[in-house]
């Protein structure tokens, strides 16, 4: 009986030596397998004429199985910020021991003999893909240089109309035109002649009604907007028309006497605090609800004693006799 052996591609121990090479199971499996990696050679192959060039970017870490080495081989060669597409794959088929772990993994496996130039760079192509490569560099660099020079466009225009928005803002006024001073001048003069002799005028009481003027003559600088009415403050007297004195103007009598007392009284002080003190105090305790002002007849003798702070039981049908003889004596005093 064969020595047991396992098959890496199958993924199963055989014990028919040499033969299970030749199984239907292992001719799938392998086929499979090569076909799988085949599209990844064939992209590579393609880079070898026209190699491209990208910025780097996280996704070109990625790595790829090599079936004949039994390993993983990166896809993407990769330079500082420059990634060379299929650069690492196509150095893989290209060296040396590539090339002997795929003569190895023909002759274990069996495969087809036609294929095994498919899997293989030969040094000539490796040779024309570094030139391709530089060629690639080169005008990846030109393009950046456009890139940077339109980028330097954009920030010089940038610049240049923010300077103008500035040099404008800051540029004095244009000087009036002498004409149009000299008529705001003479309706400002005018204006102020009309209020001066507005002031002059006891009241608004003793004001007569404007004279109606012809304000749409030409050459008039402002618009009329009817008869404005001055009010002007005489000592005495409001300035509002309804004729009262504004309130901060009124001296209060309590603010100018300074008599009032401010807070409370000490009588108030005492009992205020003789309620915090008994706030202070349990409400549960005894005696705490017992109303010392209700009226009691004679005829009421507690048996068990009332509601006492301090003594005996017995103390109190005394102390209950004791204040009614005191009651009776006053009442009889105050008849008399």
């Amino acid at each position: 009986m064969a020595p047991a052996e396992r098959c890496p591609l199958c993924r199963q121990t055989f014990f028919c030596g040499r033969g299970h090479v030749y199984s239907r199971k292992h001719r799938r499996q392998l086929k499979e397998a090569l076909e799988r990696l085949l599209p990844q050679v064939e992209a590579a192959r393609k880079a070898i004429r026209a190699a491209q060039v990208e910025r780097y970017v996280p996704e070109h870490e990625r790595r790829c199985w090599c079936l004949c080495c039994g390993c993983e081989v990166r896809k993407h060669l990769s330079h500082g910020n420059l990634t060379v597409l299929h650069g690492g794959l196509l150095e893989h088929l290209a060296s040396p021991e590539h090339k002997k772990a795929t003569n190895r993994f023909w002759w274990e496996n069996k495969a087809e003999f036609q294929m095994k130039e498919k899997f293989l760079i030969s040094p000539q192509d490796y040779a024309r893909f570094k030139k391709s490569m530089v060629k690639g560099l080169d005008s990846y660099e030109e393009k950046e240089d456009e890139v940077i020079k339109e980028m330097a466009a954009q920030i010089r225009e940038v610049e240049h109309s923010r300077q103008e928005l500035v040099r404008s803002v800051l540029e004095p006024q244009a000087v009036p035109d002498p004409e149009e001073g000299s008529s705001a001048l003479g309706s400002w003069k005018g204006t102020n002649s009309q209020a001066a002799s507005t002031s002059q005028q006891p009241s608004y009481l003793d004001l007569q009604p404007a004279p109606e003027l012809d304000w749409m003559e030409t050459g008039q600088p402002l618009t009329f907007i009817g008869h404005q009415v001055q009010w002007i403050r005489q000592p005495g007297r409001a300035s509002a028309p309804s004729g009262a004195i504004p309130p901060w103007m009124v001296q209060e009598e309590e603010h100018s006497s300074g008599n009032q007392q401010i807070g409370p009284s000490h009588e108030e002080f005492l009992k205020e605090k003789e309620k915090q003190k008994l706030k202070k105090l349990p409400p549960d305790r005894v005696g705490a609800n017992f109303d010392h002002d209700s009226s009691t007849s004679v005829g009421w003798l507690p048996s068990f004693g009332r509601v006492w702070n301090n003594g005996r039981r017995w103390q109190s049908r005394h102390q209950f006799k004791t204040e009614a003889a005191a009651r009776n004596k006053q009442s009889h005093k105050e008849k008399k």
